[in-house]
């Protein structure tokens, strides 16, 4: 493997790499609307450009799991555009398209379509933004699949084993085989991967003879004992891994010393948080593969928003103010006027020469305002700068590192610091009293369902998974030749605890995606036996609320979901408190996402008190 130059010819594959573009981020937002449609613009233009063989996603294509109507046009108005022409392919695809390509009715690379006429070919995994969800377990990718303007490759259908099947591609001399393997829940593929669950299968003949290039969407940086992918996990045959997801561009391939293969991180080509991370100069990749030669040049993308942070220390600047200054609060005031005016000045002589940059930059400077001082008016603040930036509501960011933060309406928020829907779920049963438990759906079953539910839109993800385990249970009980009452309490729970984190159990989360509308038809077969069922299943959920003492209703699980507003982020924020502005919505302040974290937490509780 080799970092020289490689010439432009015949046997060199020119690839064109971007990951997370986010496609419809802040769409409605007046200022930002169009600033994922402007760099996917840019990104292709760059690929017609530079003639490249095809391009390479590294997933997050679109920012929502189910993007709007008008995302969806900006995105095929803009592939149709730069993919599609008479320019000919110059490589050939030599694997099984039918294994590579297994989620569309067309299982073959789009541009060998004879009703189509592509130029670029675009292949690209899915992210955990855009990933398959629902009954059909679709993504959005699969849309512009069956349009014929993408080619989705890297979806595992199976949670016993992932094995990853390469698209084996030849230009010339030059043999390339490309690996994809589309964002899976970290904890669950770092235990398949720690299990021996992951295999990733190479060429039978020539195996030293291939590039093996692999594009991955997790977490590489570590969150958690297992919630993120170490590089050693990954197969030392690799020579180059396209890490997707982490939005920090660090495209300069870096070396694994270990497994001695190289990883490039494009990043986002957007900035969706005010982080540091998101600050660094955004780029893509044009990478040359030559025999077992490559080379990656960075191409700075120009549409993309410029992003400025500072931080900001109150205690540093004793020589200045102190919290017992007159007028404390004024001065600290001007001392952050200053420094936000110096990154507006800074962002306008980086801006010159670049007419492709937007003019408003975003700007964020977070304010560390331990040992007693004050906050000031954030919104007053933000009117001073209303017509420089693109974030004028969510200029100051407060923070208190060395003091305990007070909890906000009561709520314990460092107790719910990144905690996942299904993970509270399953902290919600463990405490929960017996009375209450769960007997025919399994924690993790319910927990899944409720992630859909909450996460991804799915209004029917509950009433689904309710349905599909009903029919399995079911005909177990038939076929035990269970009859009594008594008899079937007692299988039922043997037959749930019996599957208890085990692969069965998995098996079942994944088939009422895939099998849902199967099972309601087996289950109009059943209609008499099931109504006896459900009706002793809705007794002893009636019976349960009694004993708690809730006042008697009708357990209807649709209608009360329904009527529970899941769209956080249309959530009004609360007046501020004394000395503090009421800030943006949305992810504006920690104040307000630990506000929505709170409800979001709140509505879960709801659900399942309601599934009960």
């Amino acid at each position: 493997l080799s970092h020289n130059i490689v010439q432009d010819d015949e046997d060199t594959f020119k690839i064109l790499i971007a990951t997370d573009v986010h496609l419809g981020y802040l769409e409605k937002d007046a200022i930002r609307g169009n600033d994922t449609n402007n760099t996917l613009n840019e990104i292709l233009k760059c690929a017609k450009t530079n003639q490249v063989d095809f391009i390479l996603l590294g997933g997050d294509l679109f920012h929502e799991n189910k993007p709007s109507r008008k995302c969806l046009h900006n995105c095929i108005t803009m592939l149709r555009k730069y993919c599609m022409g008479d320019s000919p392919i110059q490589f050939n695809i030599l694997s099984d398209q039918t294994v590579n390509f297994n989620t569309t009715q067309f299982p073959w690379v789009n541009y060998q379509d004879e009703n189509l006429n592509i130029s670029i070919p675009v292949f690209s995994i899915h992210g955990n933004h855009d990933d398959p969800t629902g009954a059909e377990g679709l993504c959005a990718l699969d849309l512009l699949c069956a349009a014929g303007l993408v080619n989705h490759f890297g979806h595992s259908q199976s949670v016993e084993r992932i094995e990853i099947s390469p698209i084996l591609m030849q230009k010339g001399n030059t043999k390339l085989a490309l690996y994809g393997l589309g964002s899976i829940p970290d904890e669950r593929l770092y235990r398949m991967f720690v299990n021996n669950q992951v295999t990733m299968l190479r060429p039978k003949e020539d195996q030293d003879d291939w590039f093996n290039l692999f594009t991955i969407h997790q977490n590489r940086s570590k969150h958690g004992p297992t919630n993120y992918i170490p590089e050693q996990f990954l197969d030392d045959f690799l020579d180059l891994v396209v890490w997707g997801h982490e939005h920090e561009c660090l495209i300069t391939p870096t070396r694994n010393e270990q497994q001695l293969f190289y990883v490039t991180q494009p990043g986002s080509s957007v900035a969706t948080s005010l982080s540091p991370g998101e600050a660094r100069k955004k780029h893509i990749g044009l990478l040359r593969v030559k025999g077992r030669k490559m080379n990656l040049q960075k191409i700075p993308l120009k549409t993309v928003r410029q992003f400025f942070i500072q931080d900001v220390v109150l205690a540093d600047y004793q020589d200045r103010f102190t919290p017992d200054t007159p007028q404390v609060t004024k001065k600290v005031e001007d001392l952050c006027y200053a420094k936000v005016t110096e990154m507006l000045e800074e962002a306008e002589r980086e801006r010159l020469g670049c007419p492709l940059t937007p003019e408003k930059p975003l700007i964020r400077l977070r304010v560390d305002y331990s040992g007693g001082f004050e906050t000031f008016n954030t919104a007053r603040f933000s009117q001073k700068f209303v017509d420089c930036l693109a974030n004028p509501k969510d200029i100051i960011h407060f923070v208190r590192r060395r003091e305990q933060k007070e909890d906000i309406k009561g709520l314990a928020q460092t107790k719910y610091t990144g905690l996942r829907v299904e993970d509270l779920v399953k902290q919600y049963f463990e405490a929960a009293e017996q009375t209450v438990q769960l007997s025919l759906l399994t924690e993790q079953g319910m927990g899944k369902a409720i992630q859909e539910f909450v996460d991804k839109d799915e209004k029917d993800a509950i009433q689904e998974l309710i349905t599909y385990q009903l029919e399995k249970t079911q005909r177990h009980l038939q076929a035990r030749g269970v009859t009594s009452e008594q008899e079937i309490d007692t299988e039922v729970r043997r037959f749930r605890d019996s599957k208890k984190n085990t692969t069965e159990e998995e098996n079942d989360i994944k088939e009422v995606s895939k099998e849902c509308r199967h099972a309601l038809n087996v289950l109009n077969l059943f209609q008499c036996q099931t109504s006896v069922f459900l009706s002793q299943a809705i007794n002893r959920a009636r019976a349960h609320r009694l004993e708690r003492g809730d006042q008697p209703a009708d357990l209807d699980i649709s209608s009360e979901l329904a009527d529970i507003n899941m769209d956080f982020d249309e959530d009004p924020i609360p007046a501020p408190t004394r000395g503090r502005g009421r800030g943006g919505r949305g992810r504006a302040t920690s104040q307000s996402r630990s506000i929505m974290q709170g409800r979001r937490i709140q509505r879960c509780h709801r659900v399942i008190e309601i599934c009960l």
